[in-house]
């Protein structure tokens, strides 16, 4: 664990995202750079991910919103990003695409159940809640969550909890959960420029959908 090299980088981008903001929006800013720092120290976060936490961070403080991050929501679930502005709450949960060396051979499964279960264990404790990603990456969101609950159809809810329960069995993801689970934006992150781009998920997955369709995912 190198704290002083962390604490330097931590310092760096949040300096970036503060530049030209308002004074309030600075004191946002460098709460969660602090709250990052004191993070670390307990061994709770990593340097890479605690740069995309900023970065969306400051977008959501841009817009109004005050944040914190780490943030548990029940004895076994901690959220990336927690953001609420007058009565509305947001959740954020950055995916990286990383997956576990126990899962070499089944990348993609995983990171699809991974996705599907992330959307329907967050979103209901929020008003709204969004993926965040690099723009390096694609989320492969099973289109499911794009419909309204009522469009859902029961073979649609059991193909993506049988895949769920292949890697989530303590807990396991509920039927309900799915059935209402609700997906309101994506954001990608440019890392380099310090910046998140908010688009929806129905636009989000038109850009990604030829890609999706040549690596043959059926989502």
């Amino acid at each position: 664990m190198d704290v002083e090299k962390f604490t330097d980088d931590v310092y760096a981008i949040a300096q970036r995202l503060s530049e030209g903001k308002s004074a309030e929006v600075k004191a946002r800013i460098n709460y969660v750079r602090e709250k990052l720092i004191e993070l670390y120290q307990k061994n709770l976060v990593k340097i890479n991910h605690s740069v995309l936490e900023i970065i969306c961070a400051s977008n959501l403080i841009s817009q109004g919103y005050s944040i914190d991050i780490e943030k548990p929501l029940s004895d076994s679930l901690v959220c990336d990003v927690f953001a609420t502005k007058g009565d509305g709450t947001f959740i954020m949960e950055i995916e990286t695409g990383f997956t576990p060396p126990d899962h070499a051979l089944d990348t993609i499964d995983y990171y699809v159940a991974r996705i599907a279960s992330k959307i329907a264990r967050y979103s209901k404790y929020c008003s709204k809640f969004g993926l965040a990603t690099p723009v390096v990456g694609i989320l492969p969101v099973p289109k499911l969550f794009l419909k309204s609950p009522v469009e859902r159809t029961e073979n649609e809810i059991k193909k993506i909890k049988t895949l769920c329960d292949r890697f989530y069995k303590n807990p396991p993801i509920d039927y309900d959960d799915i059935l209402n689970a609700r997906l309101h934006s994506i954001y990608l992150i440019n890392i380099d420029k310090g910046f998140a781009k908010q688009l929806d998920p129905c636009s989000y997955l038109e850009l990604t959908e030829k890609l999706q369709e040549k690596s043959e995912l059926d989502l």
